[in-house]
């Protein structure tokens, strides 16, 4: 894949006024993700807020509180407009502005929409109140609800002419994919939890005594919760190392938007080793002064150098 075009040709009024719907949607509703995208030029962060308001809107369907039913039905509606996107039929004066803007960034870039037919699977496998045995049985779901929006955030990226494996990048964006939805699923097990989901696979349930649930503010009876949470920190961490080779292979600002998102992932999966009981009082998160710094790292590379030397010292 070739690095795009950052230079476009003037953007209509209903379109401008579409895109900034979406990144009124994504300052708002997505910290973490609009500190990353902020280091974009203005094209590619058009498109990137396209992307997530499209996105947001399926996560929406599965996580409000409609009937199971409703829910499919309002995701075969929103299956159907994706058809609509990819197929060109929806004119830029189109009362809905996420199918605007989504439709010109495709036209704009080589975004395979497909990855968004992916994400609607995961979330019908959330309808359908799915749980997991094993860590493969996992990354089928984080594959479709986050490997896919990284494979689908490269078509927006593209990568550096001439860059070694290049071919890779895919395979690049999706383990990163995976490494953040691990970390979110860790930050979110009791919220999670509260409304009936398990994420965790029951294997890593059973091996450290967590299989009664994460209801309760505090660690199940004889567990080692701690435990629980280190082993699948080490996982996330060894996927983070492998997605961080994606950086090399995109351009300087492409890549510090990914590391600046990624790094506050890192971050709070710091956060979560050190106080692994954190995640059952509350939800964890990063004060806006340090992403803005992890923002500043990413732009430098520091992040993805520190990724790269930590991943050495565990090869050897």
């Amino acid at each position: 894949m070739s690095r795009t075009v950052e230079s476009e040709p003037r953007v209509s009024a209903p379109v401008l006024a579409a895109y900034s719907y979406c990144e009124a949607v994504t300052g708002q509703q997505a910290r973490n993700f609009a500190y990353g995208i902020r280091l974009l030029p203005t094209p590619k962060r058009r498109a990137m807020s396209a992307l997530y308001a499209f996105s947001r809107r399926v996560d929406d369907i599965g996580d409000g509180a409609l009937a199971p039913d409703v829910k499919k039905i309002r995701l075969d509606e929103t299956r159907s407009l994706l058809g609509r996107i990819h197929d060109g039929s929806v004119a830029e004066d189109d009362t809905d502005p996420v199918a605007v803007a989504l439709s010109h960034a495709a036209r704009h870039f080589p975004i395979s929409l497909g990855g968004l037919d992916e994400l609607i699977d995961g979330v019908l496998m959330d309808v359908r109140g799915e749980t997991y045995e094993t860590w493969d049985d996992l990354k089928v779901y984080c594959r479709c609800v986050a490997g896919a929006i990284g494979r689908l955030s490269l078509g927006v990226f593209g990568t550096e002419p001439g860059a070694l494996h290049a071919e890779r990048a895919p395979e690049y964006a999706d383990t990163l994919g995976l490494a953040l939805q691990l970390t979110n699923i860790l930050r979110d097990v009791r919220e999670d939890a509260l409304e009936g989901r398990t994420y965790l696979p029951a294997d890593d349930l059973a091996k450290f005594g967590c299989s009664a649930g994460f209801e309760r503010p505090e660690p199940p009876a004889g567990s080692d919760f701690a435990g629980l949470v280190h082993f699948e920190v080490r996982r996330a961490r060894a996927l983070f190392a492998e997605g961080y080779r994606l950086l090399p292979l995109l351009d300087r600002r492409s890549g510090a938007c990914v590391a600046a998102m990624a790094g506050i992932y890192r971050r709070l999966l710091d956060r979560i080793e050190r106080d692994p009981e954190a995640v059952l009082r509350g939800r964890v998160s990063l004060p806006g002064r340090e992403k803005a710094y992890v923002a500043v790292r990413g732009l430098s590379g520091l992040d993805a150098r520190n990724v790269a030397r930590q991943a050495v010292r565990r090869r050897t």
